[in-house]
């Protein structure tokens, strides 16, 4: 979602999105529109234009979007929707979860390489929590079940093992960085791009 100066705010559900560009303010203008990337341009649509233009790609380009199905007709899910009547961009920071760190590591262990299944990995403390180690993006890795019981107890250094990579904060949500690799979200990437140059820095 775009604030009025197509400035990144967030990630909506489809149910929100449909549901701001439903609905009409006291002067009975939209609340929001549709951004589609067509060739090199943007074009902005209304709910009505959007609902009409679906049908046309639900024709000739089905494969190309996802789809909701109401009682009379099909309707594309918009990958970017502007909200007219709001220019604020919002702090945000990127939360310290499991899946946001195996996001930023790829799947893959910090200290032999190696990717696995979410299934086959854990999280380890850099300096570990019975010696003060917090739960920062500076300190939580991911790591293999066989590296992490290697490691025990230790540090990287005290265990003889390194890690590939020093952990660090993302600037954006690893979750998206990883749908800008689907070619139906590469739409995105200009705003976010946009978003991270053009932020007031405090």
């Amino acid at each position: 979602m775009l604030n009025a100066h197509y400035a990144a705010l967030r990630i909506i559900s489809a149910r929100r999105a449909f549901s701001l560009l439903f609905k009409r303010d006291a002067e009975d203008r939209p609340l929001a529109e549709v951004i589609s990337v067509e060739g090199e341009r943007y074009v902005s649509y209304d709910f009505d234009d959007w609902r009409e233009l679906s049908q046309l790609r639900r024709e000739f380009e089905p494969e190309r979007h996802d789809w909701i199905r109401t009682v009379r007709f099909y309707v594309a899910v918009p990958r970017i929707i502007r909200v007219l009547t709001f220019s604020r961009v919002p702090k945000q920071e990127v939360k310290l979860n499991r899946r946001n760190i195996y996001a930023r590591d790829n799947s893959r262990c910090q200290y032999c390489g190696k990717r696995f299944s979410t299934s086959e990995l854990s999280l380890d403390h850099i300096l570990p929590r019975s010696r003060g180690g917090q739960n920062t993006w500076q300190n939580v890795v991911c790591c293999c079940v066989r590296c992490n019981v290697k490691k025990g107890g230790r540090t990287p250094r005290e265990a003889g093992m390194q890690l590939i990579r020093e952990p660090s904060r993302p600037r954006l949500s690893p979750v998206v960085s990883f749908s800008l690799s689907s070619e139906k979200y590469r739409s995105w990437q200009q705003f976010l791009d946009h978003a991270y140059w053009n932020v007031e820095l405090r």
